[in-house]
């Protein structure tokens, strides 16, 4: 099995080919190992936030899920393992996934503050104070379409309020998603999953109805992760944060990418459910400073 093999499936190689950056993605695609290394490492303890992506026991439903704690609370363990202390929350989707071993998951932790990401997918195992994930691939990826938040500060006072579920979007929900400048993707495939991060100036996601949105995919790393486990299995979650309320909405449904003139690319996404949860981070980040290559949305 050559590396890039090892790298890619069948999904990621069909859209790679579509587009006709096999080559490009082979050689960024040799940045993908599965040591963490210590600067990976440093970056990890850092964090706050750690973005997490898998699909529930049960429904088979993808969600992409927030976790948050004391920078520290997400770390290194070895050379190949990642450990997140902390309890998820009884009313979290993923909490069954999260604490069942064997569960594959994709994690994503994403600096604002200094425009770097790290991704490292893999094998989840419970621990007595959280979960440890085994290393399948860790890498960096580019600050692209990342917005820039200078400070975050932790309310302490802050609590979640109950969870509202519907099988579609509200028009408060509607426009919270329009006016969104970020969001979390997660996707699955045959022996993996995959936590990424969407960005651009608000506009960027657009709701075409209570149950169906869509985006541009601007360009990227050529790899074609998430648009190739779409071209696999279609189903995927989505969250989007308010980064000063801490409140979150998560939606679980399929994608699937349509593919224009010029190698433009657009995904529309099917809302099977919804989940929003008033102030469920206690996280509070300053305003945003976009990113120099996010495209202008369309008038």
């Amino acid at each position: 099995m050559t590396e890039s093999a090892a790298v890619y499936h069948a999904g990621s190689r069909t859209v790679q080919d579509r587009v006709g950056v096999r080559g490009n993605a082979d050689h960024v695609g040799r940045s993908i190992g599965r040591d963490i290394k210590p600067v990976a490492a440093a970056f990890l303890g850092l964090q706050p936030m750690l973005v997490v992506g898998a699909a529930a026991p049960g429904t088979g439903r993808v969600w992409a899920t927030a976790l948050t704690g004391t920078p520290g609370f997400v770390r290194a363990t070895g050379t190949r393992q990642m450990s997140v202390t902390g309890r998820v929350p009884v009313a979290d989707p993923l909490a069954t996934a999260l604490a069942t071993g064997g569960t594959r998951v994709g994690t994503l932790a994403l600096d604002p503050r200094t425009r770097r990401r790290m991704r490292l997918n893999g094998r989840l195992r419970p621990t007595p104070g959280g979960f440890a994930v085994e290393a399948d691939q860790v890498f960096a990826n580019c600050p692209k379409y990342l917005q820039r938040r200078e400070s975050y500060e932790t309310v302490g006072d802050r609590a979640p309020g109950p969870a509202r579920r519907s099988a579609e979007l509200t028009g408060a929900q509607a426009a919270f998603v329009a006016d969104a400048d970020t969001f979390f993707i997660a996707t699955v495939h045959g022996d993996g999953a995959d936590a990424s991060h969407r960005g651009g100036n608000p506009g960027f996601v657009r709701v075409t109805s209570p149950t169906e949105l869509t985006w541009r995919d601007y360009p990227g790393n050529a790899m074609f992760l998430t648009l190739g486990n779409l071209a696999a299995d279609p189903r995927a979650g989505l969250l989007f944060v308010d980064w000063t309320t801490g409140t979150t909405l998560r939606l679980t449904g399929e994608a699937r990418t349509g593919f224009g003139p010029g190698g433009e690319r657009r995904v529309r996404f099917t809302v099977q459910e919804a989940l929003e949860t008033p102030c469920a981070l206690p996280l509070r980040w300053s305003a945003p400073e976009y990113s120099p290559a996010n495209p202008q949305p369309p008038g």
